[in-house]
């Protein structure tokens, strides 16, 4: 009687074992679709303006971890060049962005994705040149294409400037 007690403790503890290993493996950080809303981000892009000329490169990186996607700008019509990441925080459910460019600027975002757009925006801003709030929202186009924009909003969140609006069309080798 006894071996065929520690026979069953010794297969429920095997089951038991082997079950919590295949969920753990199940569980892959930052595996869930939250991570993967701006994967249509990602890739190699031509930026072109409104005027369909072309503005830059930016090469968009989904890090080896898959924790976070890395963009790589640069400007072809001046010197402009700059560096994001962006990552989701399962913390607060937000996605966030922190931007350094080559003239030191950096802006810090955090929004969401909803209706096939990426909405990031500053916290309030106040210096000499008023209050104000940055919000960048990335559309993402059923033609495969991204375009973003950026604008500055007022305190009460209506848009009085366009800084930039730019279409990605993919790099095809």
């Amino acid at each position: 009687m006894k071996n065929v007690n520690y026979c069953i403790v010794l297969l429920l503890s095997l089951f038991l074992t082997s079950h919590s290993i295949a969920q753990s493996k199940s569980k892959i950080p930052c595996s869930t679709k939250e991570y993967k809303q701006f994967d249509f981000w990602v890739g190699n892009w031509n930026v072109y303006n409104a005027k369909n000329q072309l503005i830059g490169t930016n090469k968009i990186v989904k890090m080896s971890n898959a924790c976070a996607i890395q963009e790589n700008w640069s400007s072809s019509v001046g010197p402009s060049k700059g560096t994001s990441y962006n990552y989701y925080n399962q913390a607060d459910k937000s996605w966030n962005q922190v931007w350094i460019d080559n003239t030191g600027t950096s802006l810090e975002l955090k929004g969401h994705y909803k209706n096939n757009k990426m909405i990031l925006k500053s916290k309030l801003i106040s210096n000499n040149k008023g209050k104000y709030y940055n919000q960048i929202t990335w559309f993402n186009n059923s033609d495969g294409t991204v375009t973003q924009v950026w604008e500055l909003l007022d305190v009460d969140n209506t848009p009085f400037n366009e800084l930039f609006r730019g279409t990605y069309k993919k790099i095809t080798n």
